[in-house]
């Protein structure tokens, strides 16, 4: 505890082996008010407080009832889905293995292989009314790559929601500083009535992530 009588929060001793950067992220994971809050309310990982947001501040959530997910892994947004709208019709899609969800159904493959949108829409029983992805490309290091293959996934599954969403759908993205770059905009721009950008309180205030929010789907 500090002078103050607050705690001052945990310090990880640098374990050998462990890089600086490791050490860092493990006394962020073990200081973070959302990680404590995610494991006391069952989510798999504090991301589920940014879809919390999220909603609280769109509204993303009120009418959905099939739902894809896309990089769902570790699952801590379907867990929102299937918590406020038990009901929805859930199906995601991640390279990574992910954990069982009951009522979601989760296939393990790359969502730019050719046969991934046709799986992931055979799955609901209709077109979609929520497309949502949390994707983003594993980093090489170099700021510039990281941040074109990024944007890159973003693009496809834009494209993939304006192909399958159904009129009034929403469609919800990571994207990163700088937020959705102008082609992208204007596309989103003419396919849905409203098109912002938020980061909400969950998103870590170093992160250079932002999410880009489309709603109303105006139709192809």
């Amino acid at each position: 505890m500090s002078r103050s009588g607050r705690d001052a929060g945990k310090r990880v001793k640098t374990a050998r082996g462990r890089t600086a950067s490791s050490t860092r992220w493990l006394e962020r994971q073990l200081n973070d008010p959302y990680v404590k809050q995610a494991k006391a309310e069952g989510y798999r990982s504090r991301a589920a407080y940014k879809l919390i947001e999220l909603d609280e501040k769109f509204g993303l959530l009120k009418n959905a009832s099939r739902v894809v997910d896309l990089g769902i892994a570790p699952g801590g947004w379907s867990q929102v889905v299937r918590k406020v709208r038990p009901k929805a019709a859930v199906v995601g899609i991640d390279l990574l293995e992910t954990e069982p969800i009951e009522g979601v159904t989760i296939f393990q493959m790359d969502f730019m292989a050719d046969e991934a949108p046709a799986a992931l829409e055979e799955t609901l029983d209709g077109p979609p009314n929520l497309v949502m992805s949390d994707m983003a490309a594993n980093t090489v290091g170099h700021k510039q790559t990281d941040h074109l293959r990024t944007m890159g996934l973003v693009e496809t599954a834009a494209h993939f929601a304006i192909e399958t969403l159904e009129e009034g759908g929403t469609f919800l993205a990571k994207v990163l500083a700088g937020g959705t770059d102008s082609e992208l905009l204007a596309l989103l721009k003419k396919h849905f009535r409203t098109v912002k950008h938020a980061k909400p309180p969950a998103s870590r205030k170093g992160s250079s992530e932002w999410y880009v929010v489309a709603q109303g789907f105006k139709g192809r």
